[in-house]
């Protein structure tokens, strides 16, 4: 485990560090304040700090109150360390938000002993973390894929088109669904359907950028939330969608299946009803379009498409 040392007297710093290393830690020893805030700010900060309470630039106790300060990091165990001994003065430093506090001079086993508390105490937080994760990872993701699950995915175009764009550009969508499902389930057995659409899920999300969002609407259809693009950018990322999945046969229990999709796009560049449902129901006017025409290709919404979206 790594722990920050802030300690501005170099004999000191120097002893605590000497224990820490032979007791297996592994040491970041700053000399003031200044340094300890900076390496606490940092993404792989130290998740155990030992603060001096006096040093130059921001004290140890400062730091606690920054460091309390910030919401949704991971937890900071910080042990004050301290030559004030008197009950006023060791409630200070509590209330700013150290978990513990070691007078100067401090024991060498009364150190490890508190800091082996601190560390039972991150682990159990980390415990309770994956906990929760474990938790929510169901109600949000589609069990078979890992995708969002169709609740999670429609939530994320709602959010998408009701706070819109920083720089207004579009919100699109592209909905992908595969070709001749069906008859893969029935003449292969639905063992091999779940591997054709975990492969599919694999192929779609290799094709779209860190910040678009894929999810599994239901059946054999995916839906794929693609903003900041105007519809010429965001039906060139459905083709190429629609390429890999219909790129090389999924090696299916054993056997080539070769997969198609059919793929429509909807924006609100051209669906200037901002609703969700209005756009998916555009998006699957142009799959349906799609099918029509043969199959594994990309149309998108067009004005009697959203006309009939309209209408309904």
């Amino acid at each position: 485990m790594k722990i920050l040392i802030a300690e501005d007297e170099p004999i000191s710093r120097h002893l605590v560090e000497k224990f820490l290393v032979q007791w297996g830690y592994e040491v970041v020893a700053v000399q003031d304040g200044e340094e300890a805030w900076w390496v606490l700010q940092k993404e792989d900060a130290p998740r155990l700090a030992i603060l001096d309470w006096m040093m130059p630039g921001k004290d140890g106790v400062e730091i606690c109150r920054e460091v309390r300060k910030r919401v949704g990091d991971p937890y900071t165990y910080i042990l004050l360390l301290t030559a004030k001994t008197q009950k006023t003065d060791v409630v200070e430093g509590m209330e700013a938000g150290a978990d513990d506090y070691l007078t100067k001079p401090f024991d060498p086993d009364e150190l490890r002993v508190r800091l082996r508390a601190g560390r039972r105490i991150l682990d159990l937080q980390e415990h309770l973390l994956s906990m929760r994760e474990a938790i929510r990872f169901p109600a949000t993701h589609d069990f078979l894929t890992g995708l969002w699950n169709r609740e999670a995915i429609l939530g994320m175009v709602r959010q998408k088109l009701g706070r819109g764009q920083p720089d207004g550009t579009p919100v699109g969508i592209v909905l992908v669904d595969l070709d001749y499902f069906k008859v893969i389930n029935n003449n292969y057995g639905p063992q091999a359907g779940d591997a054709v659409l975990r492969e599919a899920a694999r192929r779609i999300r290799s094709q779209v950028r860190l910040y678009d969002s894929v999810g599994r609407c239901g059946g054999a259809e995916f839906l794929v939330v693609v903003p900041g693009c105007y519809l010429s950018e965001i039906v060139q990322e459905a083709e190429k969608i629609c390429a890999a999945v219909n790129g090389e046969a999924m090696d299916v229990l054993g056997r080539p299946i070769s997969v198609t999709a059919s793929v429509g796009v909807a924006t609100t560049e051209e669906c200037r009803n901002r609703d969700p449902d209005s756009l998916l129901r555009a998006a699957d006017a142009a799959v349906r379009r799609a099918k029509d025409a043969g199959r594994n290709c990309v149309l998108a919404a067009t004005a009697a498409d959203l006309e009939e979206v309209a209408a309904k």
